[in-house]
């Protein structure tokens, strides 16, 4: 029985270790299309809104301020205004149902009354649209856990991949063009080793997806390629 047990339980540690030294392995692409010249003056900002509402599956919210937050942070941060300041001070016409789905739409949208001088007022320079999601796209393993009067405890091992594709649409209200994309793909996968008790050692795509767009973002804006 002591034999048994002891190669279990070494068969475990061995799940433990292999699931530890591949909790790294999170692979990540990311790629920019740029349709115009960028850049920032002083006083002008960004502000960042969700796009997949068009499609009717609304970008989460964690995800947008998780990018503000990024851009913004540090000495090289860009100014990020609160999208539901925005949205506020622009009301109706940056709502989900009357927001312009294409650049196209901006120069009807700017000749409105007002529009221009609130969109000034505000200090926006660009309107980032935010779209994509994070997925499970695979998994497998097996855990079981029992009680006993000696106590209880789980076995086993589990593991799933997570995919996270986001894009960043940016517009240039000064121009009323569009002045590029950046888009950014994460592949993790995440491992849940048990001895007794489940311990998860988790690829954070999510989080890792938004520090590299929104340092990719920040290059993007303040990059002048006029030259």
């Amino acid at each position: 029985m002591n034999q048994a047990y002891n190669h279990n339980l070494s068969r475990a540690l061995l799940l433990v270790l292999s699931a530890w030294l591949l909790s790294g392995c999170v692979t990540s692409r990311i790629e920019n299309i740029r349709e115009g010249n960028t850049g920032l003056e002083e006083g002008e900002g960004i502000v960042i809104m969700a796009k997949s509402y068009h499609l009717g599956n609304e970008t989460e919210a964690k995800f947008i301020s998780c990018v503000g937050k990024s851009i913004g942070r540090g000495s090289s941060g860009l100014r990020v205004i609160p999208n539901n300041e925005f949205v506020d001070a622009l009301f109706p016409w940056f709502e989900p149902r009357t927001a312009p789905a294409e650049t196209k739409g901006l120069p009807t949208l700017m000749s409105r009354p007002g529009v221009a001088q609130k969109i000034k007022d505000q200090g926006v320079r660009y309107v980032v649209w935010l779209d994509g999601d994070t997925d499970k796209v695979a998994g497998g393993g097996s855990m079981s856990c029992a009680a006993g009067p000696g106590g209880g405890g789980c076995f086993g091992f589990a593991w799933w991949q997570n995919d996270s594709n986001y894009e960043a649409s940016v517009w240039d209200l000064s121009g009323l063009e569009d002045a590029g994309t950046v888009r950014t793909d994460v592949s993790g996968t995440s491992f849940l080793p048990a001895i007794v008790v489940p311990i998860p050692l988790l690829a954070r795509t999510q989080n890792k997806a938004c520090n590299a767009l929104a340092d990719q973002l920040r290059l993007f804006i303040v990059s002048d390629e006029s030259a």
